[in-house]
């Protein structure tokens, strides 16, 4: 029961379902940020790339390595890893609401936020499941012709923890970076939600494919199994 009450709760805050059953034994959970979340980030779009997995984006708008775990949200993926039946796949990625500033969900890089990415892998871990760190989506603002990634610290503070433990990384912040850089403000504006919604770390349709399929293909140079889930194999 406490299972299916979590399950309904996470379908209430915007899992993405594929319409297929799961052919693989595999899940994909996604845990995260507003950059992950569903209507604002790239985690939806990702899950659509992956037609024969069950894929569930349980990332959340204004949520840190810290607050994601004290209110409860860690606690209903570990529920739904409990009941056990897949292989699952857990991507976790933070840092936007980790950075100072923000009261209730701020870190301490230093002594903090490490240690936080280090217990969520050693808690998956215990139940069977293979964690994926992924460093935080770059934020899409330049100066000068240059992006202003700030959120390089805590990208290497993630490096850091995957190197300790022995855990899979992709680098998406150095990869989005990368991105962003070659487009120029202008074209990397487009990547963004509408107006009025409109800010340079929220993603609209565009920059969701974009940072979905980058990570999409270090998933796969990661987990080539994924490769038959593939709504349309490359």
């Amino acid at each position: 029961m406490i299972g299916k009450l979590a399950l309904s709760a996470a379908l209430l805050c915007g899992v993405a379902l594929p319409g297929h059953a799961q052919t693989l034994g595999l899940r994909l959970i996604l845990v995260g940020d507003s950059t992950m979340a569903p209507r604002s980030g790239y985690g939806n779009a990702l899950c659509h790339s992956l037609d024969k997995l069950a894929c569930l984006n349980l990332a959340r708008g204004g949520r840190s390595s810290k607050s994601y775990h004290a209110e409860g949200l860690w606690a209903n993926v570990l529920t739904l890893l409990r009941e056990g039946g897949h292989r699952d796949l857990v991507l976790i990625q933070f840092g936007h609401n980790d950075m100072p500033g923000k009261p209730g969900r701020s870190t301490d890089l230093a002594t903090e936020f490490g240690p936080n990415l280090a217990a969520y892998v050693q808690e998956l871990r215990a139940l069977g499941a293979h964690p994926v760190l992924l460093t935080p989506l770059t934020r899409r603002t330049f100066a000068q012709g240059e992006l202003q990634n700030d959120l390089r610290p805590w990208a290497e503070a993630t490096l850091r923890v995957a190197s300790t433990l022995e855990v899979p990384v992709i680098d998406l912040n150095a990869l989005s970076a990368a991105a962003v850089q070659a487009l120029g403000q202008a074209e990397a504006d487009t990547l963004a939600m509408a107006p009025p919604q409109f800010d340079r770390t929220h993603l609209g349709s565009k920059g969701a494919a974009l940072f979905a399929e980058q990570v999409l293909q270090a998933l796969l140079a990661l987990h080539p199994e994924l490769r038959p889930a593939l709504t349309t194999s490359p």
